[in-house]
């Protein structure tokens, strides 16, 4: 009896390969009967579509009209639209009789990531978009430093709180992986703290909406004190310590 049942077990194992084939081929069969009852691809529609072009986007589907709408496979689709440098996610639906329904969900640039001699292009998660000519992003503020792109989407978002400043950012160095160094207007260097870096910015704000600090003779701007800056000018040798005045509490005498 053992015998027997090792030998049927054999049988089938040997059998399995010509029943998946047979199998796919009625499968395919199927399919074909399907598209002559017209259930085949005749309309394509994209949502989310900014940056990918529209011809990427249909070879990497490899679905032209007329193809059997149940010859095409939504996962494998979707893996290939995937890997489209600016896809970061996306959905395939078949819409029966014949329309491919796509949501892509694109990468949005961020900044531009400065790291071991190169620049590349980073999203809000500090993934990098592989594109070759960075040209047209030269307005983006520019992230310096090995571990600068997963904390660039937290800083840029500080700084936007302060969005008249912000837009005289050029640069940000991340420092030690601890906090950040800006560069402002091309010529001005400004150490942040490592707790509070939003506070200190805010600060640095108000400063410059009231005595417009950062257009007078200053190379640096020390900010990682949390009761004064510290500066220091143009051609100075030294440093020039300012308080930080703290609001004084209403209703109390000056």
């Amino acid at each position: 009896m053992v015998i027997a049942a090792g030998w049927y077990g054999v049988s089938v194992a040997s059998r399995m390969p010509a029943v998946a084939a047979a199998l796919a081929d009625a499968a395919d069969r199927l399919v074909a009967v399907t598209a002559a009852f017209g259930l085949v691809v005749a309309d394509i529609e994209v949502e989310g579509r900014e940056t990918t072009d529209a011809a990427t986007i249909m070879a990497a589907l490899d679905a032209p009209r007329g193809t059997p709408i149940l010859a095409v496979k939504p996962s494998r689709a979707k893996e290939q639209l995937e890997s489209l440098p600016w896809v970061r996610s996306a959905t395939i639906e078949r819409r029966l009789p014949g329309t491919l329904f796509v949501r892509l969900v694109e990468r949005r640039p961020l900044a531009v990531w400065q790291h071991g001699g190169t620049q590349e292009l980073i999203d809000r998660e500090g993934t990098v978009i592989p594109v070759s000519d960075l040209s047209r992003f030269a307005r983006l503020p520019t992230v310096v430093g090995e571990n600068a792109a997963p904390h660039a989407a937290e800083l840029i978002d500080m700084l936007g709180g302060e969005p008249e400043l912000a837009l005289r950012v050029t640069a940000a160095v991340r420092v030690s992986d601890r906090r950040w160094n800006l560069r402002v207007d091309d010529a001005i260097d400004v150490l942040l703290p490592e707790d509070d870096a939003a506070g200190a910015w805010s600060r640095l704000a108000r400063l410059e909406q009231t005595s417009s600090l950062l257009k007078r003779d200053v190379q640096t701007v020390d900010l990682r004190l949390p009761d004064r800056l510290v500066l220091r000018v143009t051609g100075g040798s030294g440093h020039e310590a300012a308080p930080v005045k703290k609001p004084r509490p209403a209703g109390k005498p000056t």
